[in-house]
């Protein structure tokens, strides 16, 4: 069984945030939510400026904390480590959210289902066939796109990546792309001290 990670690679990101709208995309997502983010951090002086991004979503954690508040045990992690959660079980009371260190969860609102992209309150047949998936006063994150990595293919936002900054890929296998790149770029895990041995690492 794999254990699916992804590498950020901090050189490579422009920005762009064709990665967001691919996931906007993929997942059906109302307005207003979020499951990968591009940040911006700009350093230096005038007249030597200079800009880096950094990309953030769901970081799949081996240690989830999110799992562990759970009341109704809707936040569970599969066996090649996808933290997921069963609309069914989730009662939104928003305990995930407090305890993610990472700020990666959101609750979907009745209201933004109601009024669509566009705030008409009609929705385009696109978001009426997507929008099935979610259940007001719930709470949604990334899932890695698991349905595609359970048909063999990547996430959304790594297929859309113009500059491969986004890598996804198998940790347990030593020679896998992930892996190679964790070990000889020396990867990062966001935030360590938190103790939630994350399955997403960013190389400078």
């Amino acid at each position: 069984m794999a254990r699916w990670g992804m590498v950020f690679d901090l050189r490579r990101c422009i920005g762009c945030n064709a990665c967001a709208v691919a996931c906007k995309q993929e997942n059906t997502l109302p307005s207003g939510v979020f499951f990968t983010r591009t940040l911006s951090e700009e350093t230096g002086e005038f007249p030597y400026p200079s800009r880096r991004y950094i990309p953030t979503l769901c970081n799949q954690c081996r240690e989830p904390p999110c799992e562990r508040v759970c009341p109704t045990g809707a936040t569970y992690a599969r066996a090649d480590g996808i933290v997921l959660v069963d609309s069914e079980k989730c009662i939104g009371c928003g305990s995930c959210m407090v305890a993610c260190p990472y700020d990666q969860r959101t609750r979907i609102e009745a209201e933004v289902l109601k009024n669509g992209l566009f705030g008409a309150g009609q929705l385009t047949p696109f978001e009426t066939q997507g929008y099935q998936r979610f259940r007001a006063g719930t709470v949604a994150k990334c899932t890695f796109c698991h349905e595609r990595v359970d048909a063999g293919l990547d996430p959304a936002c790594v297929t859309t990546c113009p500059t491969d900054a986004r890598v996804f890929g198998d940790l347990d296998d030593p020679d896998s792309r992930v892996s190679r790149l964790i070990r000889e770029r020396r990867g990062r895990q966001p935030l360590p001290e938190k103790n939630t041995d994350p399955c997403v690492f960013y190389l400078d």
